[in-house]
């Protein structure tokens, strides 16, 4: 579990292709306090480290990233280079910042605007079809791991829906968000009561 709340923002340093994709990720976490099999969530994906050191450039940890997970996330997260907001698993005792986020990508969101409203973004988001039902204003969201409110919420005629989040500014500078722009896809969890509220409806519907 986590809370969405980002502590690092790590990068990939190398991809190595084997039966998954092997990633290593430079980051700035006391990885002394970092077991082998501990769970990070990478841009709100829940991953496994196998492997992790500190060379030259300072500590990085390696993950394996399935075929699954590389098809359920947003195109060009696992490549060289990139930008990943990072979390350690909630511990017992630990404050929970933000809300209850699983590591789990329900879906994949397009930024459709990026709008400057006092000190904070304004982000405009477009979702599909498949997460329409389970996003609600003033509701809890994860993208990219972060932990953000929704503002509101638009039906679109196919299904989907567009919604809004703002940014304030320490999370701009403390996440992967400083570069946001219009056309970037983001990892979407929705909040988990939505979610199995969303299961038990359908369960219902069809014993009725």
């Amino acid at each position: 579990m986590f809370t969405g709340i980002v502590t690092d923002v790590g990068r990939i340093e190398a991809v190595e292709a084997r039966g998954d994709l092997r990633a290593r990720i430079a980051c700035g976490l006391d990885l002394a306090e970092v077991d082998l099999g501990a769970s990070i969530a990478c841009s709100g994906v829940c991953l496994t480290v196998v492997d992790k050191g500190v060379d030259e450039n300072g500590g990085w940890f390696a993950v394996d990233v399935s075929a699954e997970t590389q098809s359920r996330t947003a195109p060009g997260r696992w490549t060289e280079g990139a930008a990943l907001n990072l979390e350690r698993a909630l511990k017992v005792g630990d404050e929970l910042g933000g809300h209850i986020v699983t590591g789990h990508v329900d879906g994949i969101g397009e930024v459709a605007a990026v709008e400057p409203v006092g000190d904070s973004l304004r982000v405009g988001i477009l979702a599909g079809p498949e997460l329409a039902r389970y996003i609600a204003a003033k509701g809890s969201i994860a993208l990219d791991g972060v932990s953000l409110t929704v503002n509101d919420v638009e039906t679109l005629a196919d299904g989907g829906v567009a919604f809004t989040v703002n940014i304030i500014p320490h999370t701009a500078a403390q996440t992967s968000f400083g570069t946001l722009g219009a056309g970037r896809r983001v990892n979407i969890e929705i909040d988990i009561l939505a979610r199995y509220l969303g299961r038990m409806m359908d369960a219902r519907a069809h014993t009725v």
